[in-house]
């Protein structure tokens, strides 16, 4: 959903992608900073700290930043690759891995429910792989994309509600995946003989 505001949002992304493209370091170096905070935050949610929803959100927020700061610097240094995309995706997901354990560990909701939202989210992403492979786009497809669903976790558990929150995931994340099977399902072409 977030991905088709990106035509509006396009001039303000391009100046973000030129600041940081102008430190002279790589995409993949900005891949690596989204990730250190999106483990961080994990670190937090997990302790259980006095604050942790806040701090933990915040953290959250940076990563969400630096996962698009390293596309933009990708795309304006012309250095977009493979091995850059296949390392933001992987990381993407270990990061919200980590992100579903932490806040398992922290206690912040039933844990079926925690079950339930990471699988969920991991079968969304699998989806969109699959799709992929048979060359069907679904970028954009779906109402809980990993931005939309790390920015539920992020803003509603900032203000106290991530029992809510991780439940709110669980339902977008799952008319997600049947939104991506449908369309897919839709879109294969078979081979006639």
């Amino acid at each position: 959903m977030l991905n088709n505001l990106r035509g509006t949002l396009q001039p303000i992304l391009e100046k973000i992608g030129k600041a940081f493209a102008s430190t002279g370091f790589s995409p993949n170096f900005w891949t690596v900073v989204g990730l250190l905070f999106a483990l961080a935050s994990a670190v937090v949610y997990g302790m259980g700290i006095e604050f942790g929803l806040i701090i933990g959100g915040v953290l959250l927020l940076v990563s969400g930043f630096f996962d698009m700061v390293d596309g933009q610097v990708a795309r304006i240094t012309g250095k977009t690759s493979k091995k850059g995309s296949y390392l933001d995706s992987m990381f993407d997901k270990i990061a919200e891995v980590a992100i579903f354990l932490g806040l398992l560990i922290g206690g912040y909701a039933e844990p079926y429910l925690v079950m339930f939202a990471i699988t969920l989210s991991l079968l969304v992403s699998y989806a969109r792989a699959k799709s992929d492979a048979l060359n069907i786009n679904m970028q954009g497809i779906g109402i809980g994309e990993r931005a939309e669903r790390l920015l539920v976790i992020a803003i509603i558990g900032i203000i106290g509600y991530m029992e809510p929150a991780v439940m709110i995931v669980v339902v977008i994340a799952g008319i997600t995946l049947v939104q991506r099977m449908i369309t897919t399902a839709k879109n294969i072409k078979e081979k006639t003989e």
